[in-house]
């Protein structure tokens, strides 16, 4: 499992066809189910739109971006086995995990909530997150704080 079976869809990755951004296009490919991109495309563009109508002075994808840049996490707890106990060892986020973990923990939030058109749901948490609050902005405060708790054991990352 090292860096050989990484897949290639990063680099493969074309920029959505309305705004032209790389994200945007990553964040409609993760939010797809069973190969329905054109539903996950409308979904995005529909959310992006709602956040136009109720934010009129902002670009969309610049509230999208940020959005994702505040939820980004910058420490995380992984589990290390030393001499047959684990650990939670605090560890620094690499920019592309960070990335991919913040549109995780948006769509997660986004798919727990219940009763509204989905692209309501993630208008609300991207702009909540946009705002540095919501269920997201909540999961990234808590690993953080899981990370500071567990700082005695910084000297098992290797």
């Amino acid at each position: 499992m090292g860096a050989k079976s990484r897949t290639a869809s990063y680099d493969k990755l074309v920029p959505d066809t309305r705004y032209g951004s790389i994200l945007v296009s990553k964040f409609i490919n993760c939010l797809m189910h069973n190969g329905k991109k054109s539903v996950a495309t409308r979904v995005v563009y529909e959310a992006l739109d709602q956040i136009k109508r109720r934010m009129p002075d902002a670009d969309p994808v610049q509230v999208f971006t940020e959005a994702i840049n505040n939820v980004k996490p910058t420490l995380e707890v992984r589990s290390r086995r030393v001499g047959g106990a684990n650990y939670q060892v605090p560890m620094q986020v690499k920019p592309k995990r960070a990335e991919s973990l913040a549109i995780r923990w948006i769509l997660a939030a986004v798919r727990a909530k219940r009763g509204r058109a989905t692209y309501l749901k993630l208008a609300d948490e991207l702009m909540a997150a946009y705002q540095r609050q919501g269920e997201a902005m909540a999961k990234r405060e808590t690993t953080i704080k899981m990370a500071e708790a567990n700082k005695a054991f910084s000297h098992f990352a290797w």
